[in-house]
């Protein structure tokens, strides 16, 4: 598909092939014809797929030039890092350093920002608190808004702005809606049902353009929430025939400390720690201690200070917690001739999706979905909480709530482990 095809002005077009894009992305020629004829679109697409180049494009196209002071287009992002590149993504596309737009940013002078948009701006760059809070003080006129663009969403959530982007939607009106995020879940609907529009279109770009690398296999579990990846870590470890050396992976020592209290043990040395925090607690200084010692069957691990880890004649790898950078992740997962056999278990809540997006794009390939066992514990807080207080059922159920997602009937199983070439096998089996 040529650029002409998008049917940008001649402007754009000749501006684009300039800077050497010869062809659109995929998430651009579906999105662009929508979003010039005013529909709401939710955009799912990884990094580098071209989400920025897409509204920035659209923005252009619609933007009128006027002596307006109250801005046109909102574009909220969540820090000061991304409002920089998406100004200058602008200035890059519009060959216009007069063009009025403006970054709002926590650590500029408020005054100083208000005093630029009394003078009159068209676009405005914003985290939803800073722009909640110019907005709070009148100096934000969003009467005029006719497009609301919410970038990198799934870092607003994680960062818990979710709030301040409802009231600043609400605020604006009847007005056309972008959403962009790398992945898709609940909390995401949760943050827009109540402003987006009714025929919105939800369009989604799953593209790998990494080569494929050679790693271990990769299988990752969907949880809603911590207290439930705990459930289903220790529901998985019932099985000792299956799983007789397991290392787990988080992000402290401190919730190593917290995994291991809550794990069920036989004996003192079935659950070690790599360097605990306390003198008290039973653990290793060396992994290898831990292979030849027969009575430790689970090493937690945590990955702040330390140091490469052997991970070979192990053989389940577990990922409780994703880690801020993928490089952390991908340090374990290549195959060699002494890990081969290595199979790497990830669990991942919505908040953590993106870093699993990030590591399948690194890897050129995607993990294999599992199924939760039906028997699982499923936390919900607030029908546990529910529970607690009416004292309807007994304690040692608490963590036991409402379901987190809808299992289709063919996931409506589970994993029954009869030995380890078994247990491996099962484990290699896709959502249906």
């Amino acid at each position: 598909m040529s650029l002409e095809k998008l049917k940008l002005s001649k402007r754009l077009t000749a501006t684009m092939t300039e800077l050497g894009y010869l062809a659109p992305k995929e998430i651009q020629s579906r999105c662009i014809s929508r979003i010039l004829g005013g529909q709401d679109v939710i955009a799912i697409a990884p990094e580098g797929a071209g989400k920025t180049t897409t509204y920035v494009l659209t923005t252009l196209m619609k933007l009128k030039f006027t002596t307006d002071e109250a801005p046109k287009f909102l574009i909220l992002a969540p820090n000061e890092e991304r409002i920089d590149e998406i100004v200058e993504k602008f200035y890059q596309l519009s060959k216009n350093r007069d063009l009025r737009i403006i970054g709002l940013r926590a650590s500029g002078s408020m005054e100083e920002e208000i005093g630029e948009l009394v003078d009159g701006k068209d676009i405005v760059v914003a985290t939803p608190n800073r722009a909640r809070a110019i907005y709070l003080k009148l100096a934000l006129n969003l009467n005029r808004i006719q497009t609301l663009i919410i970038d990198d969403a799934e870092e607003i959530i994680k960062q818990g702005m979710q709030t301040p982007v409802r009231e600043l939607a609400e605020s604006c009106g009847k007005v056309q809606h972008m959403i962009f995020s790398t992945v898709e879940h609940q909390k995401l609907y949760d943050m827009i049902e109540n402003f987006m529009n009714e025929d919105y279109a939800v369009i989604e770009v799953d593209e790998l353009e990494n080569d494929t690398v050679d790693t271990l296999d990769l299988f990752v579990y969907h949880v809603p929430n911590f207290t439930t990846k705990i459930n289903l870590l220790n529901h998985l470890l019932l099985d000792k025939e299956v799983f007789q050396k397991v290392v787990i992976f988080v992000n402290t020592k401190l919730t190593a400390q917290k995994l291991a209290s809550h794990l069920f043990s036989k004996n003192k040395e079935e659950i070690a720690v790599l360097n605990p925090l306390f003198y008290d607690d039973f653990g290793y200084e060396d992994i290898e201690d831990f292979k030849d010692n027969s009575l430790s069957r689970v090493l937690i691990i945590a990955r702040e200070n330390t140091n490469d880890i052997d991970l070979s004649a192990i053989p389940f790898v577990f990922q409780f917690e994703l880690p801020n950078e993928k490089e952390q992740f991908l340090n374990h997962l290549l195959k060699h001739e002494e890990n081969e056999e290595t199979v790497i278990l990830t669990f991942a809540t919505d908040l953590e999706l993106p870093m699993v997006k990030k590591i399948e794009q690194a890897v050129g390939k995607r993990m294999d979905i599992l199924a939760l066992p039906e028997d699982v514990s499923i936390y919900n807080s607030t029908t546990d909480k529910k529970k607690k207080v009416n004292k309807e059922e007994d304690q040692t159920d608490i963590s036991r709530g409402g379901a987190f997602h809808q299992k289709k009937e063919s996931n409506a199983k589970t994993f029954n482990y009869g030995g380890g070439e078994k247990a491996k096998m099962t484990m290699k089996m896709k959502k249906k």
